[in-house]
């Protein structure tokens, strides 16, 4: 196999960026390190890729992010805050959905020689496919999905809050709850559902936990459980959505069947978008626009710095307990 960028990097203890421009010969690198490239380059008898060159130059001045979906509060938000920092950095943002796309992976590929650098949310692409545009070199940075390899990564705290929400309802008197979700499909509901799972666990015997899988993170995914369950005459004690947009379409469905929200049953969502805050919906409060601004922040230094190790950011999440929970216990917005 032939030596990358990357192993040169590794080999000198720098960034790629730093032998990106030692090889284009560029000012502003100290002789001891354009040294120390050299001769790594030399004993790995590596011959600089255009797309080194592409980087060392920073032809394009654009990033790329790739999404999952773009519909949606979450994306929106966490577009807002990687655009912010792209901005000030002067940069401009190529953004590509894969949502319904079966050449995903090809389209991630053509895009990456395209940019200086790719945020990649969630599961969009494979691992595979991460792992070799990082071997060509590409600075990548993750959001919303585990580490892989030495690429960086941004993440929001899911499992310890998760866990606080259920203890929550279990201090309301929940008996029976209904987790909605399909923790399958995404990291971040499956550490939810993890986390809600270990606090019924703690709680001792006499409780009952399920969970609904939904093909879909929306509000009509979300007003469609609570149909079922009213046709059924089977309604929990509380049901625990996986993001405020199933909640906020379940909650206005039970409202519009005259379900006591929260006297008969109780419902939460996570992420505390806008509408979350005019419906009185307990939630998780997470900090999209940061995630999006860490994304961005990361890949430049990436881009730019003399940076080697991988970082990977975990951002912290807050429960915020409004009248869609609370019999028992007085709302509580964070400060």
């Amino acid at each position: 196999m032939l030596p990358t960028i990357r192993d040169v990097a590794k080999q000198a203890g720098v960034s790629i960026a730093t032998v990106s421009r030692v090889m284009r010969e560029s000012a502003g690198v100290r002789d001891a390190t354009r040294l120390r490239v050299l001769t790594a380059a030399a004993d790995l008898e590596y011959t600089p890729s255009q797309l080194g060159r592409q980087l060392a130059e920073r032809r394009h001045a654009a990033n790329g992010i790739v999404f999952p979906d773009l519909s949606g509060p979450y994306y929106a938000e966490v577009v807002l805050g990687y655009e912010a920092v792209a901005a000030e950095l002067r940069r401009s943002v190529l953004i590509l959905s894969t949502h319904g796309r079966s050449d995903a992976e090809s389209a991630v590929r053509e895009m990456a020689g395209r940019c200086d650098g790719l945020v990649i949310l969630q599961h969009t692409v494979s691992d595979a496919t991460v792992l070799k545009l990082a071997a060509r070199g590409t600075p990548l940075v993750l959001v919303a999905r585990p580490p892989i390899g030495s690429v960086d990564s941004v993440n929001a705290e899911n499992h310890a809050s998760a866990v606080s929400l259920a203890e929550h309802l279990l201090s309301e008197g929940v008996r029976d709850l209904r987790f909605v979700g399909n923790p399958d499909v995404s990291p971040d509901v499956a550490e939810r559902w993890a986390g809600v799972r270990t606090a019924f666990e703690q709680s001792g015997d006499g409780h009952t936990l399920d969970q609904v899988t939904v093909d879909g993170l929306d509000e009509e995914s979300g007003a469609a459980v609570a149909e079922a369950a009213l046709a059924a005459g089977d309604l929990p004690d509380a049901f625990v959505c996986a993001n405020d947009e199933l909640a906020l379409g379940l909650l206005g469905r039970l409202k519009d069947a005259g379900v006591d929200v929260p006297g008969t049953v109780m419902v939460t969502g996570w992420d505390d978008v806008m509408a979350a805050r005019y419906a009185g919906l307990t939630t998780v409060r997470q900090p999209m626009r940061e995630l999006g601004a860490t994304a961005a922040r990361l890949l430049e230094e990436l881009i730019v710095d003399e940076r080697t190790e991988p970082r990977h950011e975990l951002l912290p999440t807050e429960l915020v307990i409004r009248s869609s929970s609370s019999r028992t216990t007085s709302p509580k917005e964070p400060k």
